[in-house]
């Protein structure tokens, strides 16, 4: 069945239908990974989004559900050049083509992904539709492209109760307890909970939208804001009780949407990049060692630097491409945060080094 990815500019791209048969208006983004797509479309910051893969075949190695990031798939919508109709893989459990239809997420398959790219680089991210109706209006179309705004998307991704795990979940060791970490969960990803578990850490995730006091009250060792969707400056009530969670005293790790907002509760500002950081590629620099880590990265919002109060945070890490703020460092508290993904999954790998670093400032400030 023919498909059109309608551009809220007008550009229209035909193509062929993938997943679910229905139309879906989203913003549209690119991610430059060359894998690790089922851990995309798991992960809960691409709520609201419809993700376009810049690599030309997605779907070969099929889908192994062990590797999900989440309990299903987020993204609005999928965009692809090729998708696989085999899946060579000793893992495999379901192709991806049926792994969207399950999960109700529409799709295109067959433009050219590189010359969408080149528009969205070009003139910054915009909304689109996909549709398979060939008697679409383009006028009307565009028009409610231009309407549409991506909202509440932490609301509709965080967890409806209080879940704990120990050591021994998600597939990790079993290994003996050593501290207690509340996990306010904006969108997390499970190998945020998993690289805590595996170092010894009983875990207690929360709703994004529980107090600030309900957490205090448990006495964890730590506390991790973990990364999520939308517009960080969106969630004022959620802001609120961070500043409650900063002034604690509590060790504090963020991660991404965490980040940012833990940013906006110090006084800063956050803007829209012109088109994010999305990929498994992303150099950002430590500037307290001058050693460079390939980062995964899934932002569409940074932190303004000249907006970062001196006094109470410094720049610690930068990205090598467009010097963009990568982490903070909180002065007066035990508190840092990191725009990228050191706990990426499936990689790389080079910064998971971080939760050691958050293992060691609960250890010292006991």
């Amino acid at each position: 069945m023919k498909a059109f990815l309608i551009l809220e500019d007008g550009t229209v791209f035909t193509g062929t239908s993938i997943g679910a048969q229905k139309e879906v208006i989203s913003e549209i983004v690119f991610n430059t990974s060359m894998t690790g797509y089922l851990e995309v479309l798991t992960d809960p910051s691409y709520a609201g989004q419809a993700v376009t893969m810049t690599y030309p075949l997605i779907g070969n190695y099929g889908v192994c559900y062990e590797d999900m990031e989440s309990k299903k798939a987020w993204p609005d919508g999928y965009i692809v050049r090729e998708i696989s109709r085999l899946a060579s893989n000793f893992r495999n459990e379901v192709g991806i083509e049926e792994f969207l239809i399950k999960n109700d997420i529409p799709g295109i398959a067959g433009i050219d992904t590189r010359a969408l790219t080149k528009i969205l680089r070009e003139k910054g991210t915009m909304n689109g539709m996909i549709t398979t109706d060939e008697n679409y209006n383009l006028e009307m179309a565009k028009a409610k492209l231009k309407e549409y705004k991506v909202r509440k998307v932490v609301e509709k991704v965080t967890c409806k109760s209080v879940t704990e795990f120990q050591p021994g979940d998600l597939g990790t060791e079993v290994v003996p307890v050593k501290k207690k970490v509340a996990v306010l969960d904006l969108g997390t990803k499970n190998n945020i909970i998993r690289c805590l578990l595996k170092r010894g850490c009983a875990v207690k995730v929360f709703p994004a939208v529980s107090n600030a006091e309900d957490i205090i009250a448990e006495k964890p060792d730590g506390i991790m804001l973990t990364n999520g969707p939308g517009d960080p400056a969106e969630c004022v009530t959620i802001i609120e009780q961070i500043k409650k969670l900063y002034a604690s005293g509590i060790p504090i790790f963020a991660i991404c949407l965490g980040h940012q907002l833990m940013a906006l509760a110090n006084g800063a500002k956050t803007y829209k990049m012109k088109y994010g950081h999305r990929g498994v590629n992303h150099p950002v620099k430590d500037l307290e060692s001058g050693r460079v880590y390939i980062s995964s990265q899934n932002h569409g919002y940074v932190v303004d630097d000249a907006t970062v109060d001196p006094e109470i945070a410094k720049v610690r890490f930068i990205n090598v491409n467009d010097k963009t703020v990568e982490g903070l460092s909180y002065l007066k508290q035990n508190v840092f945060t990191v725009q990228f993904h050191p706990e990426a999954c499936g990689g790389p790998k080079d910064s998971e080094l971080l939760f050691d670093e958050f293992m060691n400032m609960m250890e010292v400030s006991k």
